[in-house]
């Protein structure tokens, strides 16, 4: 979870931040984000709170930063997908890079998931999708299309996110793959 501008920060400061990511997530375990405290993340870090406050201001910006990472290499992946032209193999191969993400993170994903119903993890999936979706329609939407680009977006959105969400909570039901194929039936 190193973030983006690493070779600007101190290996120290690295190492903190991962440390408070990864102790934030151990939580997520037990409780809901609500539930969290600092002093928790403190404790269970074994660092002083005024470490926790050289890094970030309160909780909030914590799991903004954590978020803000999941979020910056899921879209990396998707940035990725530039190959494909066609729509049915444009969304195919975002689910599948999706899924490809969520199976690494696979425990950060199921732990969020576990305690904090989907709010968290649908944020991250929505935002990063919405951004994605949006810019590959206004680059190659007709201005003569009958459907705005509004509803193609949030009709696509709403399945991609679907999908992964019930992947997620039910891995050992299907695999990434059976998923990938389903929906190029589906598609058809």
């Amino acid at each position: 979870m190193i973030k983006k501008e690493e070779n600007k920060k101190d290996l120290r400061v690295i190492k903190t931040e991962n440390l408070l990511y990864a102790t934030l997530i151990d939580l997520l375990k037990e409780k809901t984000f609500e539930e969290i405290k600092v002093s928790d993340i403190c404790n269970k870090a074994l660092i002083n709170r005024s470490t926790f406050y050289a890094h970030y201001q309160d909780k909030y910006e914590l799991v903004v930063g954590f978020i803000s990472t999941l979020k910056e290499e899921l879209a990396k992946a998707i940035k990725d997908n530039g190959s494909t032209f066609n729509t049915k193999e444009y969304y195919l191969e975002m689910i599948e890079m999706i899924l490809t993400h969520i199976e690494e993170k696979k425990k950060i994903y199921q732990d969020i998931l576990t305690n904090n119903r989907n709010s968290i993890v649908m944020d991250i999936l929505l935002d990063v999708i919405n951004n994605d979706v949006n810019e590959r329609l206004e680059k190659n939407l007709k201005e003569n299309e009958k459907i705005p680009s509004k509803v193609i977006s949030t009709f696509y959105i709403g399945a991609v996110t679907s999908i992964c969400i019930e992947w997620m909570k039910n891995t050992n039901e299907y695999s990434k793959e059976d998923i990938i194929h389903y929906l190029n039936l589906l598609m058809q």
